[in-house]
């Protein structure tokens, strides 16, 4: 299976991108719907996140507006939330793979805004 890693600065058309590969029938595994999935209501971070940062957890998923200001001026907060985050994401991201393998997926796109800040750039052929 060949693995093409898709990323990019916001405004620069990933998401455009990702949909052409849905439209020809790709398979694209897309990180940020990841993410909002796990800190949305009843997501697995979501009490790791309530729990790192007091009051950003309200109706059961984590407040994007409350938890902004705690972490995108804090290098530390920042970091302490991407522990968090990422090896969750990864998991998923392993578990998308291995169902794309299984189903012999000829080609897959990784849409990862921070593939190589993250290391996933290592999985990906090109």
């Amino acid at each position: 299976m060949y693995i093409l890693g898709l990323t990019g600065s916001i405004g620069m058309g990933k998401t455009t991108a990702a949909q052409a590969f849905r439209h020809f029938g790709v398979s694209v595994y897309d990180a940020d719907a990841t993410v909002h999935h796990l800190t949305g209501p009843g997501g697995k971070a979501v009490a790791a996140v309530g729990e790192a940062f007091p009051g950003v957890v309200k109706d059961g998923q984590v407040d994007r507006s409350a938890l902004g200001p705690k972490v995108f001026d804090d290098k530390a907060a920042l970091a302490t939330l991407e522990a968090i985050l990422h090896p969750m994401v990864r998991g998923v991201q392993y578990e998308y793979l291995r169902q794309a393998a299984k189903r012999h997926e000829k080609i897959v796109v990784l849409d990862v805004p921070l593939l190589f800040e993250v290391g996933t750039d290592q999985i990906c052929d090109g």
